[in-house]
Protein backbone atom coordinates (compact mmCIF):
# COMPACT_ATOMS: atom_id res chain seq x y z
CA UNK A 1 0.00 0.00 0.00
CA UNK A 2 1.36 3.31 -1.06
CA UNK A 3 0.97 6.14 2.19
CA UNK A 4 2.11 9.29 3.31
CA UNK A 5 2.32 10.77 6.63
CA UNK A 6 1.18 14.79 6.06
CA UNK A 7 0.87 17.54 8.88
CA UNK A 8 -0.28 20.96 8.64
CA UNK A 9 -1.22 23.44 11.20
CA UNK A 10 -3.52 26.78 11.27
CA UNK A 11 -3.57 29.58 13.62
CA UNK A 12 -6.52 31.58 15.11
CA UNK A 13 -6.69 35.15 13.86
CA UNK A 14 -5.82 36.19 17.46
CA UNK A 15 -2.37 34.89 16.90
CA UNK A 16 0.16 38.00 17.33
CA UNK A 17 1.29 37.25 13.18
CA UNK A 18 -2.35 37.70 12.46
CA UNK A 19 -3.06 40.14 14.65
CA UNK A 20 0.01 41.91 12.47
CA UNK A 21 -1.29 40.86 8.97
CA UNK A 22 -5.20 41.87 9.97
CA UNK A 23 -3.42 45.87 10.74
CA UNK A 24 -1.67 45.47 7.19
CA UNK A 25 -4.45 44.48 5.26
CA UNK A 26 -6.85 47.37 7.35
CA UNK A 27 -4.66 49.79 6.35
CA UNK A 28 -4.53 48.81 2.94
CA UNK A 29 -8.48 48.85 2.76
CA UNK A 30 -8.36 52.06 4.40
CA UNK A 31 -5.51 53.46 1.88
CA UNK A 32 -7.28 52.21 -1.31
CA UNK A 33 -10.90 53.36 -0.13
CA UNK A 34 -9.49 57.57 -0.39
CA UNK A 35 -9.01 56.26 -4.26
CA UNK A 36 -10.96 58.15 -6.46
CA UNK A 37 -12.88 56.35 -9.73
CA UNK A 38 -11.03 57.27 -12.19
CA UNK A 39 -7.50 58.07 -10.58
CA UNK A 40 -4.14 56.89 -10.01
CA UNK A 41 -4.87 54.23 -7.50
CA UNK A 42 -2.85 54.14 -3.94
CA UNK A 43 0.57 52.16 -4.24
CA UNK A 44 1.19 50.41 -0.68
CA UNK A 45 3.76 48.19 0.76
CA UNK A 46 3.51 48.07 4.71
CA UNK A 47 5.10 46.03 7.16
CA UNK A 48 4.17 45.35 10.78
CA UNK A 49 5.82 44.41 14.14
CA UNK A 50 3.77 44.48 16.86
CA UNK A 51 4.32 42.80 20.44
CA UNK A 52 4.21 44.22 24.55
CA UNK A 53 2.17 47.17 24.09
CA UNK A 54 3.54 48.75 21.15
CA UNK A 55 2.99 48.50 17.38
CA UNK A 56 5.15 49.28 14.39
CA UNK A 57 4.43 50.01 11.20
CA UNK A 58 7.08 50.44 8.18
CA UNK A 59 7.12 50.83 4.17
CA UNK A 60 6.46 52.48 1.26
CA UNK A 61 2.78 54.49 0.18
CA UNK A 62 2.29 56.83 -2.06
CA UNK A 63 -1.81 57.83 -2.01
CA UNK A 64 -3.82 60.48 -2.13
CA UNK A 65 -5.19 59.64 1.17
CA UNK A 66 -4.26 60.21 5.06
CA UNK A 67 -5.72 58.16 7.07
CA UNK A 68 -5.74 57.76 11.07
CA UNK A 69 -3.29 55.17 11.50
CA UNK A 70 -3.40 54.97 15.08
CA UNK A 71 -7.16 54.92 15.60
CA UNK A 72 -7.48 52.39 12.88
CA UNK A 73 -4.48 49.87 14.79
CA UNK A 74 -6.07 50.72 18.09
CA UNK A 75 -9.35 49.65 16.91
CA UNK A 76 -8.05 46.00 16.05
CA UNK A 77 -5.46 45.22 18.97
CA UNK A 78 -7.26 47.86 21.50
CA UNK A 79 -6.76 51.07 23.82
CA UNK A 80 -3.34 51.49 25.30
CA UNK A 81 -1.16 50.51 22.55
CA UNK A 82 1.64 53.06 21.64
CA UNK A 83 1.62 52.98 17.70
CA UNK A 84 4.75 53.77 15.57
CA UNK A 85 4.44 54.95 12.18
CA UNK A 86 7.55 54.58 10.07
CA UNK A 87 6.55 55.17 6.28
CA UNK A 88 7.80 56.92 2.58
CA UNK A 89 6.53 57.64 -0.72
CA UNK A 90 7.49 54.49 -3.16
CA UNK A 91 10.98 54.70 -4.52
CA UNK A 92 10.61 57.10 -8.16
CA UNK A 93 12.48 54.25 -9.36
CA UNK A 94 10.44 51.70 -8.41
CA UNK A 95 7.25 54.02 -9.11
CA UNK A 96 8.47 54.41 -12.62
CA UNK A 97 8.14 50.59 -13.49
CA UNK A 98 5.21 50.05 -12.36
CA UNK A 99 3.29 53.44 -13.56
CA UNK A 100 4.28 51.65 -16.97
CA UNK A 101 2.45 48.46 -16.30
CA UNK A 102 5.55 46.36 -14.83
CA UNK A 103 5.50 44.61 -11.77
CA UNK A 104 6.26 46.23 -8.83
CA UNK A 105 9.14 43.66 -8.17
CA UNK A 106 10.47 40.36 -9.04
CA UNK A 107 9.74 36.88 -7.44
CA UNK A 108 8.30 33.85 -8.16
CA UNK A 109 4.65 32.46 -7.29
CA UNK A 110 3.18 28.97 -7.43
CA UNK A 111 -0.55 28.13 -7.47
CA UNK A 112 -1.79 25.24 -6.58
CA UNK A 113 -5.23 22.69 -6.53
CA UNK A 114 -5.98 19.27 -6.05
CA UNK A 115 -9.18 16.80 -5.93
CA UNK A 116 -8.39 16.17 -1.90
CA UNK A 117 -11.17 18.18 -0.78
CA UNK A 118 -14.21 19.96 -2.48
CA UNK A 119 -12.31 23.26 -2.61
CA UNK A 120 -9.04 21.80 -3.67
CA UNK A 121 -7.04 22.39 -0.72
CA UNK A 122 -4.76 19.49 0.36
CA UNK A 123 -6.97 17.56 3.30
CA UNK A 124 -4.95 17.68 6.10
CA UNK A 125 -4.49 22.05 5.38
CA UNK A 126 -8.46 21.86 5.34
CA UNK A 127 -8.98 19.89 8.62
CA UNK A 128 -6.51 21.93 10.43
CA UNK A 129 -8.32 25.09 8.99
CA UNK A 130 -11.81 23.79 9.71
CA UNK A 131 -10.80 22.30 13.12
CA UNK A 132 -8.98 26.40 14.25
CA UNK A 133 -12.27 28.05 12.64
CA UNK A 134 -14.41 25.92 15.23
CA UNK A 135 -12.43 26.10 17.94
CA UNK A 136 -12.46 29.63 17.41
CA UNK A 137 -15.90 30.31 17.72
CA UNK A 138 -16.07 29.16 20.91
CA UNK A 139 -13.21 29.95 22.23
CA UNK A 140 -12.00 33.49 20.35
CA UNK A 141 -8.62 33.65 21.83
CA UNK A 142 -5.32 32.91 20.34
CA UNK A 143 -4.38 29.43 19.14
CA UNK A 144 -2.92 27.39 17.02
CA UNK A 145 -4.19 23.85 15.41
CA UNK A 146 -2.32 21.44 13.87
CA UNK A 147 -3.52 17.77 12.08
CA UNK A 148 -1.25 15.13 10.89
CA UNK A 149 -3.10 12.53 8.09
CA UNK A 150 -1.84 9.42 6.88
CA UNK A 151 -3.06 9.51 2.59
CA UNK A 152 -2.50 6.07 0.87
CA UNK A 153 -4.71 4.19 -1.68
CA UNK A 154 -8.02 4.29 0.72
CA UNK A 155 -9.41 6.46 2.88
CA UNK A 156 -7.12 8.79 4.57
CA UNK A 157 -6.88 8.62 8.03
CA UNK A 158 -6.29 11.20 10.87
CA UNK A 159 -3.25 10.32 13.19
CA UNK A 160 -2.83 13.03 15.69
CA UNK A 161 -4.41 16.02 16.49
CA UNK A 162 -2.94 19.02 18.13
CA UNK A 163 -5.02 22.25 19.76
CA UNK A 164 -3.48 24.88 22.07
CA UNK A 165 -5.95 27.40 23.03
CA UNK A 166 -5.70 30.53 25.35
CA UNK A 167 -8.11 30.58 28.23
CA UNK A 168 -9.36 26.97 28.59
CA UNK A 169 -9.64 24.05 30.25
CA UNK A 170 -8.22 20.85 28.74
CA UNK A 171 -10.91 18.39 29.51
CA UNK A 172 -13.29 20.89 28.05
CA UNK A 173 -10.94 21.88 25.08
CA UNK A 174 -10.43 18.04 24.15
CA UNK A 175 -14.48 17.12 24.62
CA UNK A 176 -15.06 19.87 21.69
CA UNK A 177 -11.68 18.81 19.69
CA UNK A 178 -13.06 14.75 19.86
CA UNK A 179 -16.91 16.39 18.83
CA UNK A 180 -15.38 17.90 15.19
CA UNK A 181 -12.75 15.83 14.51
CA UNK A 182 -11.78 11.56 14.78
CA UNK A 183 -8.14 10.70 15.33
CA UNK A 184 -6.06 8.00 17.09
CA UNK A 185 -4.41 10.73 19.43
CA UNK A 186 -4.99 13.80 20.78
CA UNK A 187 -2.53 16.22 22.12
CA UNK A 188 -4.61 18.85 23.88
CA UNK A 189 -2.69 21.95 25.32
CA UNK A 190 -0.01 19.57 25.33
CA UNK A 191 2.69 22.51 27.00
CA UNK A 192 -0.67 23.00 29.84
CA UNK A 193 -3.02 25.20 30.70
CA UNK A 194 -2.23 28.98 29.44
CA UNK A 195 -3.99 32.27 29.91
CA UNK A 196 -1.50 34.78 28.69
CA UNK A 197 -1.20 34.85 24.88
CA UNK A 198 -1.70 37.38 22.11
CA UNK A 199 0.52 40.42 22.05
CA UNK A 200 1.09 39.75 25.83
CA UNK A 201 2.79 36.40 25.33
CA UNK A 202 4.86 36.98 22.48
CA UNK A 203 5.58 39.23 19.71
CA UNK A 204 3.94 39.07 16.29
CA UNK A 205 5.33 40.03 12.44
CA UNK A 206 3.02 40.25 9.22
CA UNK A 207 4.17 38.26 5.97
CA UNK A 208 5.49 35.57 9.06
CA UNK A 209 2.94 33.11 8.42
CA UNK A 210 2.99 32.33 4.78
CA UNK A 211 2.85 28.79 4.68
CA UNK A 212 -0.45 29.00 6.58
CA UNK A 213 -1.44 31.93 4.31
CA UNK A 214 -1.04 29.55 1.19
CA UNK A 215 -1.68 25.65 1.29
CA UNK A 216 0.47 23.95 4.30
CA UNK A 217 4.34 22.76 4.18
CA UNK A 218 3.50 20.32 1.39
CA UNK A 219 3.27 22.42 -1.41
CA UNK A 220 6.38 24.72 -2.03
CA UNK A 221 5.53 28.81 -1.82
CA UNK A 222 7.26 31.29 -3.69
CA UNK A 223 8.36 33.41 -0.52
CA UNK A 224 6.53 36.13 -0.91
CA UNK A 225 3.79 37.31 1.62
CA UNK A 226 0.42 38.78 0.77
CA UNK A 227 -0.34 41.09 3.45
CA UNK A 228 -0.29 45.02 3.07
CA UNK A 229 0.53 44.86 -0.73
CA UNK A 230 -1.89 46.47 -3.18
CA UNK A 231 -2.27 43.91 -6.62
CA UNK A 232 1.13 45.66 -7.98
CA UNK A 233 3.42 43.51 -5.93
CA UNK A 234 2.97 40.16 -7.82
CA UNK A 235 4.01 37.67 -5.03
CA UNK A 236 0.12 38.47 -3.95
CA UNK A 237 -2.11 39.18 -6.99
CA UNK A 238 0.40 36.88 -8.98
CA UNK A 239 -0.35 34.00 -6.18
CA UNK A 240 -3.81 34.69 -7.01
CA UNK A 241 -3.49 34.04 -10.31
CA UNK A 242 -1.46 30.84 -9.77
CA UNK A 243 -4.16 29.53 -7.77
CA UNK A 244 -6.99 30.60 -10.56
CA UNK A 245 -5.44 28.31 -13.28
CA UNK A 246 -4.38 25.33 -11.46
CA UNK A 247 -8.63 25.54 -10.01
CA UNK A 248 -8.78 25.69 -13.85
CA UNK A 249 -6.30 23.51 -15.03
CA UNK A 250 -8.18 20.85 -12.83
CA UNK A 251 -11.75 21.37 -14.24
CA UNK A 252 -9.86 21.35 -18.05
CA UNK A 253 -8.95 17.63 -17.15
CA UNK A 254 -11.70 16.15 -15.59
CA UNK A 255 -8.89 12.89 -14.47
CA UNK A 256 -6.23 14.96 -13.40
CA UNK A 257 -5.66 14.67 -9.10
CA UNK A 258 -3.51 17.52 -8.68
CA UNK A 259 -2.48 20.90 -10.70
CA UNK A 260 0.74 23.31 -9.78
CA UNK A 261 1.72 26.44 -11.34
CA UNK A 262 4.57 28.27 -11.89
CA UNK A 263 4.84 32.31 -12.48
CA UNK A 264 8.05 34.25 -12.24
CA UNK A 265 8.25 38.03 -12.95
CA UNK A 266 10.78 40.71 -13.63
CA UNK A 267 10.03 44.14 -11.49
CA UNK A 268 9.17 46.41 -14.15
CA UNK A 269 8.36 44.04 -16.42
CA UNK A 270 4.52 43.49 -17.51
CA UNK A 271 4.50 40.00 -18.74
CA UNK A 272 6.28 36.64 -16.56
CA UNK A 273 9.32 35.67 -17.67
CA UNK A 274 7.98 32.23 -16.39
CA UNK A 275 4.04 30.73 -17.03
CA UNK A 276 3.72 26.93 -16.64
CA UNK A 277 1.33 24.48 -15.21
CA UNK A 278 1.92 20.69 -14.21
CA UNK A 279 -0.47 18.26 -14.36
CA UNK A 280 -0.19 15.03 -12.34
CA UNK A 281 3.52 15.89 -13.39
CA UNK A 282 3.18 16.24 -16.68
CA UNK A 283 4.38 20.26 -17.66
CA UNK A 284 2.59 22.88 -20.42
CA UNK A 285 2.75 26.18 -20.75
CA UNK A 286 0.08 28.37 -19.93
CA UNK A 287 -2.49 29.82 -22.36
CA UNK A 288 -5.51 32.02 -22.48
CA UNK A 289 -4.80 34.57 -19.94
CA UNK A 290 -3.94 38.06 -19.43
CA UNK A 291 -0.81 37.55 -17.17
CA UNK A 292 0.45 41.42 -16.68
CA UNK A 293 -0.47 43.27 -13.36
CA UNK A 294 -3.35 45.27 -14.93
CA UNK A 295 -4.73 42.24 -16.33
CA UNK A 296 -5.03 39.86 -13.53
CA UNK A 297 -6.38 42.89 -11.51
CA UNK A 298 -9.42 42.74 -13.70
CA UNK A 299 -9.64 39.30 -14.37
CA UNK A 300 -9.85 38.41 -10.45
CA UNK A 301 -11.67 41.54 -9.68
CA UNK A 302 -9.45 43.01 -7.10
CA UNK A 303 -11.14 46.45 -6.83
CA UNK A 304 -13.98 44.30 -4.81
CA UNK A 305 -11.64 42.56 -2.57
CA UNK A 306 -11.66 43.67 0.99
CA UNK A 307 -8.34 42.54 1.73
CA UNK A 308 -8.71 42.39 5.37
CA UNK A 309 -10.99 39.64 4.97
CA UNK A 310 -8.04 37.75 3.68
CA UNK A 311 -5.85 38.51 6.50
CA UNK A 312 -7.23 35.39 8.25
CA UNK A 313 -8.30 31.94 7.77
CA UNK A 314 -5.89 31.72 4.97
CA UNK A 315 -6.07 33.40 1.13
CA UNK A 316 -6.99 29.75 -0.75
CA UNK A 317 -9.77 27.85 -0.89
CA UNK A 318 -12.72 30.49 0.45
CA UNK A 319 -14.62 31.72 -2.43
CA UNK A 320 -12.98 34.44 -4.14
CA UNK A 321 -13.01 34.49 -7.73
CA UNK A 322 -9.26 33.30 -7.62
CA UNK A 323 -10.57 30.15 -5.64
Amino acid sequence: MNTKIKTAEFVSPKHPDKQCDLIADTLLDAYLAGDQPEGPRSRVAVEVMGGHGHISISGEVTSGTDPDIPKIVRGIVGEGYAVHPYLTRQSPEIAHGVDTGGAGDQGIMTGYATRESPNFMPLEYELARNLCRKIYEKYPFDGKTQVTIEAGDGVPRVRTVVASFQNTKTADLLALTRSLIGADEYLINPAGEWGVGGFDADSGLSGRKIVIDNYGPEIGVGGGSFSGKDYTKVDRSGAYMARRIAVDYLGRFPEAREARVKLAYAIGKAEPVMAMVEVDGGEMTIEGYDLTPSGIYRFLELDKVRWAETAVWGHMGRGWRWG
